[in-house]
């Protein structure tokens, strides 16, 4: 921590000190809860909704910046950076109280919000829609690997994977029953990579279950290799507290 950009820090000792006086000094009540980075760096400001995690802050290492993050649910809702130590307390107050996000971001302009943080507020099903959607603007993005694109639509095209939450990673689709992180792959697909055969696997970048000369046969074993009753995808991740 530099104390020639952050003097005020320094002098309090902590930025969980420096989050308290600040909300003092603006009449404001905060519970502040120590920050996963050190003492001097990181502090997070307590939600009342049990859903939402403390929002993390956080501050810049070059130039006097303080940077906050909002996760609910294995999603970050809302994140953002500002100068202004009092905006970043304004934030806390308006996360602990379950303001929408829309909400938030009119009140304190330094914050943003993903497609998918935005959905979430829809419900699971938004989530998972929306994700379909950024698989679908992915392979359009690559044009000459048709054989992930025609993995997506084939993906796409079957009821069972497609009520699930789907991401990709190496052009590894992963299929999970959570719409947040981390969660639990049900199972992955791998796209035919010159002249390779599509893959079928447990994990991401592991355990081989079977290959298929199609996109549609790699489809066709994965769902029959789906846990029996696995239904739409939920809000919430695979670890203990969302």
């Amino acid at each position: 921590m530099d104390s020639d950009l952050y003097p005020d820090l320094a002098a309090a000792g902590s930025l969980s000190a420096l989050l308290e006086q600040t909300a003092a000094e603006l009449g404001v009540n905060v519970v502040v809860v120590p920050g996963e980075w050190g003492s001097l760096t990181s502090a997070g400001i307590a939600s009342s909704r049990p859903e939402r995690r403390p929002l993390s802050v956080h501050i810049g290492a070059r130039t006097r910046w303080f940077g906050v993050s909002g996760w609910s649910q294995g999603i970050e809702l809302v994140g953002g950076g500002t100068s202004d130590l009092a905006a970043v307390v304004r934030a806390g107050v308006a996360w602990s109280e379950g303001r929408s996000l829309r909400e938030l971001r009119e009140e304190l302009p330094f914050l943003s919000s993903s497609a998918r943080a935005e959905a979430h507020e829809r419900g699971p099903a938004a989530v998972v829609e929306v994700q379909w959607r950024m698989m679908r603007e992915q392979a359009a993005e690559a044009p000459d690997f048709r054989e992930f694109a025609a993995l997506v639509e084939a993906a796409g095209a079957e009821p069972r994977l497609r009520q699930l939450s789907v991401f990709s990673s190496h052009w590894t689709l992963g299929f999970s029953a959570c719409t947040g992180e981390p969660s639990r792959v049900e199972v992955a697909l791998v796209p035919s990579y010159d002249g390779s055969p599509y893959r079928v696997q447990e994990y991401l970048h592991s355990g081989v279950i079977g290959e298929a000369a199609t996109a549609e046969e790699a489809v066709a074993l994965a769902v029959a290799h789906l846990p029996a009753g696995l239904g739409p995808a939920v809000a919430g991740t695979d670890a203990a507290g969302g």
